[in-house]
C-alpha cells in the first residue's frame, strides 16, 4: 500500500498556513471522533457520529480511503471512502447500505468507483479551504488506483425551503443552473463534481427531505468513465 503524504497551503485569507494530507490512523481515532461531534452537532443525530470500531473497519479494510489533514499539528478535518463496483452509478442505493452504515464491510477490493462515505471539517477551519483539500486528495487515490470514478451523494440541506414548490430534481436543476446556491451540491460543484441524479431516501435528513444527490467526479485517465 503507498500512503497518501500531501504537504500544502491552505489560506486564511491572504495568509498561507502549512497543513498536511495523509492517511489516518489509529491514534487519531478520538480526534477523528471529536471533529464528527463539531462538525455534525445537536439535533444531528449522536449515533450516526463515527465510533471506534468504524474507524478501525476504515484503516483496516481501505486504508487508502482513510484521510485526514493536519493544520498545526491538530486534525481540522477527515474523509473517507470505499471501493464499489461500476454499476453502483446506476443503482439507487441509500447511503447506509452502499456503506454498510459506515462500517464499509461492503467495500469491494477490485471494485473500480471510489465511493465517498463522509467528509467533515470542524467549523473552526471551514473559511481555509480544507474540504476541496480532501476533496483534491481523494481524486488523487482515484488515479493513483487506476479507477473508473470518484461517486458519492450528496446532501441537499436547502432543499426543505422549496420542497412546497419544487419537486427535488427540480431542486437540483436549479442549482446546477445557479438560479439557487445550496450549501453541500453548490460546494461539490466548485470541487469538480457533478451531479447523476436524485435518489431518494438516501439519508435521513429532514433539510433534505431525506434526498441525496448523486455526484461523481470522473477520472480523466480513463476512457471508459461516462
Amino acid at each position: 500500500m503507498a500512503l497518501y503524504h500531501k504537504s500544502l497551503y491552505v489560506f486564511d485569507q491572504h495568509r498561507p498556513i502549512p497543513a498536511l494530507v495523509r492517511n489516518y490512523e489509529p491514534a487519531d481515532i478520538p480526534a477523528l471522533i471529536q471533529i464528527q461531534q463539531e462538525s455534525f452537532p445537536p439535533p444531528f443525530p449522536p449515533e450516526l457520529w463515527w465510533n471506534e470500531e468504524q474507524l478501525h473497519h476504515h484503516i483496516r479494510l481501505f486504508p487508502e480511503g482513510a484521510l485526514c489533514i493536519e493544520i498545526d499539528g491538530q486534525l481540522a478535518g477527515s474523509m473517507t471512502a470505499l471501493r464499489v463496483d461500476d454499476s453502483a452509478r446506476d443503482e439507487d442505493h441509500p447511503w447506509e447500505s452502499i456503506t454498510d452504515a459506515g462500517y464499509i464491510r461492503s467495500h469491494r477490493p477490485q471494485g473500480g468507483t471510489l465511493y465517498v462515505v463522509d467528509i467533515s471539517v470542524r467549523p473552526r477551519y471551514r473559511k481555509l479551504g480544507i474540504g476541496k483539500c480532501l476533496m483534491q486528495a481523494m481524486y488523487d487515490v482515484v488515479v493513483h488506483l487506476g479507477l473508473t470514478r470518484l461517486l458519492g451523494g450528496g446532501r441537499m440541506p436547502g432543499y426543505h425551503l422549496y420542497a412546497g414548490e419544487r419537486t427535488a430534481e427540480q431542486y437540483l436543476n436549479a442549482v446546477v443552473e445557479g438560479e439557487l446556491k445550496d450549501p453541500v451540491i453548490t460546494f461539490l460543484m466548485r470541487c469538480g463534481r457533478t451531479p447523476v441524479r436524485v435518489i431518494p431516501h438516501y439519508l435521513e435528513d429532514e433539510e433534505s427531505c431525506h434526498y441525496g444527490a448523486l455526484m461523481e467526479w470522473n477520472n480523466p485517465f480513463v476512457s471508459s468513465a461516462r
